[in-house]
């Protein structure tokens, strides 16, 4: 398993001077972590700006500084050699791009202003769209892989629903947190372990890219709920799982607050879509 990676994540300093933030280190350390915690190999792509502008340049836009004969002929070789690599070791996984780059944007990228408009604009980069058949994610999306599951575990019945879905999430290249798995699930618990249990899921929170939360049943668990708030506090993204057909108002699934403060979706399906999974992306698109 393979994914083709724009160069920049592995190396920031081909990147244009003055435009790397420290959380764009941060997004581009955590992308280089998942593929290391699942054996992804990264393939580095060309960099395109570089090999035509040099590593030393200002920040511009595709039509500013690279719409020319040039530099068009200079990716059909470097496309070419793409090619070549997956004619060689079948397709990857994904790309994983940059967004805003004129070249390795995935979903929006700085083209330039044609008459009114603005110089930013959806789609990819012009280099990526040259591959219009190989999914792409944006790095930050694709380093947001460490989540927390939020859902009560008091019965068999539940603790074996956690389980699978936590399966079903690392198998499709997510790193989770199971309260359960740490011992969160008796009734015999004393203070210390209560302190232990506490301590050890705010710690998990707090360590999650996002938090998933399956909110089930005719009213939510009130240690999910609670862990719902948590995260959003924390400006985490909350996805929230709620199967179950029952609503609690005209316009409402559950709690308005918990609502509020999630994306809810109805099925695993629909929360692998939202979670932007690898495997997802590379069957159907998104």
């Amino acid at each position: 398993m393979y994914v083709l990676v724009c160069p920049c994540i592995l190396n920031p300093n081909l990147r244009a001077e003055g435009i790397t933030k420290p959380s764009d280190l941060e997004v581009f350390k955590r992308a280089v972590e998942r593929c290391t915690r699942f054996g992804i190999e990264m393939v580095p792509l060309p960099c395109p700006e570089t090999l035509y502008l040099g590593a030393h340049r200002i920040p511009g836009t595709f039509l500013e500084r690279l719409n020319t004969r040039d530099f068009a002929c200079m990716m059909d070789v470097l496309e070419s050699r793409v090619h070549d690599v997956v004619a060689s070791r079948g397709q990857p996984l994904c790309i994983i791009g940059v967004n805003s780059s004129p070249t390795c944007g995935v979903t929006s990228t700085y083209y330039g202003a044609v008459g009114k408009e603005p110089p930013k604009k959806d789609g990819r980069g012009v280099f990526l769209a040259r591959f219009p058949k190989i999914p792409a994610i944006d790095v930050a999306e694709f380093a947001r892989y460490r989540l927390y599951l939020a859902a009560p575990l008091f019965s068999e019945a539940e603790r074996s629903y956690n389980a699978a879905l936590a399966e079903l999430l690392t198998y499709h290249l997510f790193d989770v947190y199971v309260p359960q798995d740490i011992g969160d699930n008796s009734h015999t618990r004393d203070h210390a372990e209560h302190q232990h249990i506490y301590k050890s899921n705010v710690n998990g929170l707090h360590q999650a890219d996002a938090v998933v939360a399956v909110i089930e049943g005719a009213d939510v668990d009130s240690g999910t709920a609670w862990e719902m708030g948590y995260a959003a506090a924390l400006n985490k993204p909350v996805f929230a799982l709620r199967t179950d057909f029952r609503r609690v108002g005209l316009h409402e699934h559950v709690n308005l607050m918990l609502e509020q403060s999630a994306i809810v979706v109805k099925s695993r399906d629909e929360l692998l879509v939202h979670l932007k999974s690898p495997l997802v992306v590379n069957n159907k698109g998104y």
